[in-house]
C-alpha cells in the first residue's frame, strides 16, 4: 500500500513529504507554511477551514499555539440534549471534530524521526516505539507527536498494581490499566480448583500475571494486536512470570478446556474512530458475544468464566441489562454471581464532564459464568 503524500508550496516551489499519522487522519488537501508570527485567531480559523499549517518556527511556540487554539475549540458551546444517548454521540461528534481541528498543526521529521525546528525536543525514541524506524523524511501531527512522547513516559514510568506489588508499562496503543478497580475484582474473586487458565484479550498482561501470582499454575494470554502481544511478554518478563504464562496471537480462545476464563472486553458497543480506539469500543459488541458464545466449549465440568464489564453501556442508552442477560443464556451460561466495585477515576466525580450524569452512576462487575 502506497504511503498517502503532503502536498504544498514553500517559496513559490511545489513540495511534497510522506504523510504519518498514527489515527489514520488524512493528510490535508490544503497546507500552508505557517511560523511564529502567526496568531492563534488566524490558526483557528485555518484549522476550522481544515487547513494544515506546517510549522517552521520554534517548536516551543507551535506547542504554545497549539494550546491556544484548544482553549478556542473547548470554549465552543455544546447544544442541549433530551438523553444520555444524544449526549454520548454529541460528545463523540465534539471530540471527532476537536481532534481533526487540532490535528492540523503539522511538524516536520527528518529520516531517524528528529525535527528540524528550533528548541525541539528529542523524540526519536518516542517515534520509533510507535511508527517504527524513519528511513526518509516525513510531516505529522504535533497533536500526535505530544501524545507519542506522553506514551513514552507512561510506558518508561509503568503504573502502578497493589495487586502485583509492582508496575505494569503500557506500551503505545495498548490500553494503560489505570482504572484498577477492574484488576482488584480479579485479585480477590475466590479462583476455581485448577491449575490452567486463559486471559482472553490480554493488552498489557496485567489479568493474566495476576492470575498467575494467585496461584495459575499456567495461564495462557491471547491477543491479536502485535502490540499488546510484544507488551504483554515484556511485562511478563519483568515480572519474572514468563516461564507461568504463555502468550499466544489467537483470535479469542486458544485450544482445549481449562478451570477459569477471564475477559475483560471493550465496555463500549460503538464503532471505534481510530486504531486507538479498539480497546474502549466494541462495535455490535463483536468480542463480547464471541467470548460468550465460545466460552462453554472451553470450560472444564466446573469451571468458570470471569467477564469483566463496566454497565456504563447501560446508563449511556447503547446497551440493556436485559440484552446482556440474554446475550448470557443465549450462549448456554448462567451466572453464578455479580461482584461489583465503584470506579475511583476522575471523570466519576467531574460534573462537568458531558456524560456526567452516565458516569457518576458507572458500577464495574465481574460476572461469574458457567454453563447452564
Amino acid at each position: 500500500m502506497t504511503a498517502p503524500e503532503l502536498h504544498w508550496e514553500e517559496n513559490g516551489v511545489p513540495r511534497s513529504a510522506r504523510w504519518r499519522s498514527e489515527t489514520g487522519a488524512t493528510p490535508p488537501k490544503r497546507v500552508v507554511v505557517a511560523d511564529d508570527t502567526l496568531t492563534a485567531d488566524t490558526a483557528y480559523r485555518y484549522a476550522c477551514e481544515g487547513v494544515g499549517l506546517l510549522w517552521r518556527g520554534d517548536f516551543q511556540n507551535a506547542r504554545q499555539l497549539l494550546l491556544a487554539v484548544t482553549r478556542r475549540v473547548d470554549k465552543r458551546p455544546r447544544k442541549p440534549v433530551d438523553t444520555m444517548l444524544e449526549a454520548f454521540n454529541q460528545h463523540r461528534q465534539t471530540q471527532s471534530q476537536r481532534a481533526r481541528i487540532l490535528g492540523m498543526l503539522l511538524i516536520p521529521f527528518d529520516a531517524g524521526h528528529s525535527i528540524p525546528l528550533r528548541r525541539a525536543p528529542d523524540a526519536h525514541l518516542a517515534c520509533e516505539e510507535a511508527h517504527g524506524p524513519a528511513n526518509e523524511p516525513y510531516v505529522g501531527s504535533l497533536r500526535e507527536l505530544l501524545g507519542l512522547i506522553g506514551a513514552y513516559e507512561w510506558r518508561k514510568k509503568g503504573v502502578e498494581i497493589p495487586a502485583l506489588n509492582n508496575r505494569i508499562h503500557p506500551h503505545y496503543g495498548v490500553f494503560s490499566p489505570v482504572r484498577g478497580e477492574y484488576v482488584d475484582l480479579v485479585a480477590n474473586t475466590p479462583m476455581p480448583r485448577g491449575s490452567v487458565a486463559f486471559d482472553i484479550g490480554t493488552g498489557t498482561g496485567v489479568l493474566a500475571a495476576v492470575i498467575a501470582r494467585r496461584g495459575g499454575k499456567r495461564v495462557i494470554a491471547t491477543d491479536l494486536d502485535p502490540r499488546a502481544l510484544a507488551c504483554a511478554r515484556e511485562n511478563l518478563e519483568r515480572l519474572g512470570l514468563s516461564g507461568q504464562v504463555d502468550v499466544e496471537q489467537t483470535d479469542l480462545f486458544p485450544e482445549g478446556r481449562v478451570s477459569l476464563i477471564v475477559c475483560n472486553p471493550p465496555w463500549l458497543p460503538a464503532r471505534p474512530s481510530s486504531p486507538l480506539e479498539h480497546a474502549v469500543y466494541d462495535p455490535d459488541s463483536k468480542m463480547l458475544r464471541g467470548f460468550l458464545n465460545g466460552l462453554k466449549d472451553h470450560l472444564t465440568a466446573n469451571g468458570e468464566g470471569w467477564l469483566i464489564l463496566s454497565d456504563l453501556a447501560e446508563h449511556l442508552g447503547l446497551r440493556t441489562r436485559e440484552q446482556l442477560l440474554e446475550m448470557i443464556e443465549t450462549a448456554g451460561l448462567r451466572v453464578i454471581e455479580k461482584l461489583d466495585t465503584r470506579p475511583v477515576h476522575g471523570k466519576a466525580k467531574d460534573a462537568n464532564d458531558p456524560l456526567f450524569a452516565a458516569r457518576s452512576k458507572e458500577v464495574t462487575s465481574l460476572w461469574r459464568l458457567g454453563a447452564a
